[in-house]
């Protein structure tokens, strides 16, 4: 039997008993969707290209530690290694923006409040780095959905129609669910005691 006919779950035995050729297979079945995912959320060739290498690496760790769940298909699987590898990119590359859209009135108002740095001394520089990373690990505990909205708005800077887009939902959609992640972000606050102007 060709290896190309062979289930996804039969080639993962395969390749964690050894066969290489099995994950060939694997990947040249799933590299074009899964490169095409990373690509349309980055908008970056080079970088979707590294991203890519990155997530087959761990792709490849992760079943050679035997920390594959069989439960799961590869593809979502795979896909949802690459889509926390593309979000990870998000938080490294860019540090929180430290801007304010407006009032806590309006539902796009941005939970990281603007600071003036140049009337920082040392300490005050130093709270408001280890509250911004505080506030970045909250973002984890949102359901996804909310979260990566509120990624695309904030440390992407995208618009709501972008963000409509590339989620293939209405702006409606998307609007209501940063709505929500807001929320939910200043009850994260409250319950971990940060103290932030919002």
């Amino acid at each position: 039997m060709a290896m190309e006919n062979i289930d996804d779950r039969v080639l993962v035995s395969a390749y964690i008993s050894g066969n290489e050729q099995a994950f060939e297979t694997l990947l040249m079945r799933h590299k074009d969707k899964i490169y095409r995912f990373i690509a349309m959320k980055v908008r970056d060739n080079a970088l979707a290209e590294d991203i890519f290498q990155d997530a087959f690496i761990k792709i490849v760790n992760t079943l050679k530690a035997g920390n594959y769940n069989e439960e799961g298909k590869f593809l979502p699987w795979a896909m949802r290694i690459a889509h926390n590898l593309v979000i990870d990119h998000f938080r490294k590359a860019n540090k929180v923006k430290m801007i304010s859209e407006s009032s806590s009135q309006r539902d796009d108002f941005n939970i990281f409040h603007t600071i003036k740095q140049e009337d920082e001394n040392a300490f005050e520089c130093l709270t408001r780095e280890e509250l911004e990373g505080q506030m970045v690990g909250l973002i984890d505990h949102l359901p996804e959905s909310q979260r990566d909205i509120l990624i695309m708005r904030i440390f992407k800077e995208m618009s709501f129609k972008d963000i409509a887009d590339l989620e293939d939902i209405s702006i409606n959609t998307a609007l209501g669910r940063m709505r929500y992640a807001l929320i939910n972000m200043r009850k994260l606050i409250d319950q971990h005691n940060l103290v932030v102007h919002i």
